[in-house]
């Protein structure tokens, strides 16, 4: 199956519309199994990170199901999973909901990044190494840039080798991009973001658990500040906007 390359943004939104168009084109039937996630994001140009939500999307949708161990298949279209998307219990463009995603983040990743720093393996080193890089010569490129942002986070998860862990951040992936979309336009955000990716990457070269734990609490932290910079870069504009 042949897919178009993508250009523009919402690049997962695209992605499911033309896996249900080959659906409904009967390009694929029911039980026939999706290529495996890189395969994919090969073929359509994209990061692994818009395939990953493109699939969930999918899934919500009931038109294919995922099984451990075994890859994604097209369904008959008769077992409607109906799947409440953490998407619209926190509404990104609300400063609270920003404020509720940091903390949930900040809950989790740190203790994801010292689990990466013991049990990742070269692969994920290699992963995170490349995300680096991309975000690096990203320049002005938004959609770049957070895509491998997001690719650099998916890649420490994967790193814990914990499939629980796993699924809760694929569950925000949605979230994680939305906010990232707003601090990108916060003078100076996606320098800082890089300054400490770095810093949480060259913690789990070495090994040092603690150090990588640290690493992503700065990181965070900074999330934090640019999040509030952009509330209230903002707050003016919708003032204006009211009155």
């Amino acid at each position: 199956m042949a897919y178009k390359t993508l250009q523009s943004l919402r690049l997962y939104e695209q992605i499911v519309q033309q896996i249900e168009d080959s659906i409904l084109q009967g390009a694929l039937k029911p039980g026939d199994q999706l290529p495996a996630e890189r395969e994919l994001a090969q073929q359509f140009g994209v990061s692994r990170t818009a395939v990953r939500e493109a699939v969930k999307v999918l899934r919500e949708k009931g038109l294919v199901e995922a099984y451990s161990g075994r890859g994604t298949f097209i369904t008959d279209g008769t077992s409607q999973a109906i799947r409440q998307s953490l998407d619209l219990m926190i509404k990104i463009g609300q400063p609270e909901g920003s404020t509720h995603l940091v903390e949930v983040r900040e809950i989790l990743e740190p203790e994801i990044a010292a689990l990466a720093a013991t049990r990742g393996e070269e692969q994920h080193l290699t992963a995170m190494r490349e995300a680096v890089a991309v975000m690096e010569g990203a320049g002005t490129n938004a959609e770049a840039f957070i895509e491998a942002d997001l690719d650099f986070h998916l890649s420490l998860a994967e790193a814990a080798a914990n499939p629980v862990i796993l699924s809760l951040i694929d569950s925000i992936v949605g979230l994680l991009r939305e906010q990232r979309l707003t601090i990108f336009t916060v003078p100076g955000g996606p320098e800082r973001g890089q300054f400490h990716h770095k810093k949480i990457l060259e913690a789990i070269e070495h090994r040092a658990p603690e150090r990588a734990r640290e690493a992503m609490r700065a990181h965070l932290q900074q999330v934090r500040t640019d999040t509030r910079a952009f509330a209230a870069k903002r707050e003016p504009a919708l003032s204006k906007s009211v009155s």
